[in-house]
């Protein structure tokens, strides 16, 4: 992005001025700004009777029911103690169940209550506006781009994340999301044999 810079008699303030201007066009500040407007259309669209994180993991839930604390956090890319402070909050909330199992006292078996489920078929339409307002403003062969590398972006800096994102493969096991591209392959086969 190329802003007018104003004329200044001394080379070094003309420096600092092109400096502190082109924070505007720094990754890490147009992420966080990025991060800033998702946000604030996530509540916008969908109200505000769920956090962004809290969402993502009513999601996981319905994809994953019964799953322990410890995956569900992987699966969220969230550090363990947030992820036990958001189960305890959403528990009660009565949103899910927090279920100890009887061979093992050490983890809990996450489930979506009634309620849980009944508030995300509500959210999951406006979660669908939701992707359609943050991608609006581009064309659709930008949207495919944008998402191409913010997913690229996302896959090859997990490792940089104080809560790497882990994925579930087909067997239910879970692997960081770097592996992923290793099953792709493989998961394309079996689609292509069942078609």
């Amino acid at each position: 992005m190329n802003r007018p810079m104003p004329a200044f008699s001394n080379g070094a303030a003309q420096r600092d001025a092109q400096l502190s201007a082109e924070v505007y066009d720094q990754p890490g500040h147009l992420i966080r700004r990025a991060q800033q407007i998702a946000v604030s259309m996530f509540y916008s669209t969908m109200g505000h009777e769920v956090t962004p994180v809290q969402y993502c993991v009513l999601r996981i839930l319905q994809d994953h029911p019964g799953i322990d604390q410890v995956t569900m956090a992987r699966l969220c890319a969230l550090d363990t103690s947030t992820a036990a402070n958001l189960a305890v909050r959403l528990e009660e909330r009565g949103l899910l169940h927090r279920m100890v199992p009887m061979k093992s006292k050490r983890f809990r078996l996450l489930q979506l209550t009634p309620k849980g489920a009944a508030l995300l078929k509500r959210l999951l339409p406006s979660g669908y506006e939701l992707s359609n307002r943050l991608l609006q403003a581009l064309n659709k062969e930008e949207q495919k781009v944008f998402l191409r590398l913010l997913k690229k972006f996302v896959h090859l800096n997990n490792e940089e994340s104080r809560a790497p994102l882990e994925l579930l493969d087909g067997r239910d096991r879970v692997m960081r999301s770097d592996e992923s591209s290793v099953l792709e392959p493989r998961r394309r086969r079996i689609k292509r044999r069942a078609s």
